[in-house]
């Protein structure tokens, strides 16, 4: 099988050891000429994932033809602020190929899903969504891992379990692409609200009750876009949110630290510039796309003062408490 990566960060370096573990031809896309050439020479990429080298025999390109050109599945993986206009660029040359989204997050401004994004650009029906719980780095180490995957597109599944299943990595199926994605997203933002709880040295039976009510909330957001509230039991929904909530590799969570700590705006704002915190700038589309729907969920009102307006973080610990 031929496969076309767009990404070459951590998450797309993960992916690429998985479809040449499955015996797939890859050619992975960077936007940027200096990069290609880095991995090309190097094929590592140690500030993302250490001691990890991209297979020799992967093609690398900066042309969005050449990484579409025969391939039998496309699988986009960069940061969801860029889908957009990598879409545009991909329009000429997409005719109901089949595409499987690893991107996560809720473009701003105009409150898309990634896949209403593709959607919007494509000429295809054929579209995929995977999320769960994976850092790259574990992903690398093969070890076991679960995904979901939801489509309307019985052929794009297929693909993409040739593509990515295997002795280490499982997909469960689903056709809630709306509601995985909504989960993927979420559990980012809640996620900042965890890492509050560590900055406020919460213990972990707060801890467990946090996540507990998050759940009931994610469940209530679901419902609110007309999603399957089971969804919030898969992969994408309990796992991702387990993930990103309790480890301290999720830059989410260690963002949220820093508010809990009550650090100094400037060391704050100084995070942010050299990280990129996904649940951050989840927050600001879904507080709004829920203002919109005239839906309260007042877990997103509460992390949308503190991260956004401000307020004392020890406000979330009133919260749990007294929370209907």
């Amino acid at each position: 099988m031929k496969v076309g990566l767009f990404g070459t960060g951590a998450y797309g370096m993960a992916l690429s050891s998985i479809l040449m573990e499955n015996n797939c031809e890859v050619t992975m896309w960077t936007k940027f000429e200096e990069e290609k050439n880095q991995l090309e020479t190097t094929r590592k990429n140690e500030q993302l994932i250490p001691n990890f080298e991209i297979d020799k025999r992967i093609k690398l390109t900066t042309s969005v033809e050449e990484c579409i050109e025969n391939a039998n599945l496309l699988i986009i993986a960069i940061p969801a602020a860029f889908v957009d206009s990598l879409c545009q660029e991909m329009a000429p040359f997409i005719d109901q190929n089949h595409i499987l989204i690893a991107t996560k997050g809720i473009e701003q401004g105009t409150g898309l899903f990634i896949s209403e994004i593709v959607k919007k650009h494509l000429n295809t029906d054929n579209i995929a969504v995977i999320s769960g719980p994976s850092f790259a780095v574990d992903i690398v180490l093969k070890k076991p891992i679960g995904l979901s995957i939801a489509s309307d597109s019985p052929e794009t599944v297929l693909l993409a379990r040739q593509a990515l299943q295997n002795n280490y990595l499982k997909l469960r199926e689903t056709n809630d692409v709306i509601g995985v994605e909504i989960c993927g997203s979420i559990k980012n933002v809640i996620a900042l609200a965890a890492g509050m709880l560590e900055g406020l040295n919460a213990n972990d039976s707060t801890k467990a009750m946090f996540i507990t009510e998050a759940m009931h909330d994610m469940e209530n957001i679901l419902d609110a876009f007309d999603c399957n509230k089971r969804t919030v039991l898969s992969f994408a929904g309990l796992g991702d949110l387990l993930l990103t909530c309790t480890s301290s590799k999720s830059r989410n969570n260690r963002f949220g630290r820093l508010l809990g700590e009550k650090r100094p705006r400037e060391e704050i704002d100084e995070f942010l510039a050299h990280n990129t915190v996904e649940g951050y700038y989840t927050l600001e589309s879904i507080y709004q796309l829920l203002k919109n729907k005239e839906v309260t969920i007042p877990i997103i009102d509460l992390i949308y003062e503190i991260a956004v307006q401000g307020k004392d973080p020890e406000l979330l610990l009133v919260f749990l408490v007294f929370k209907s």
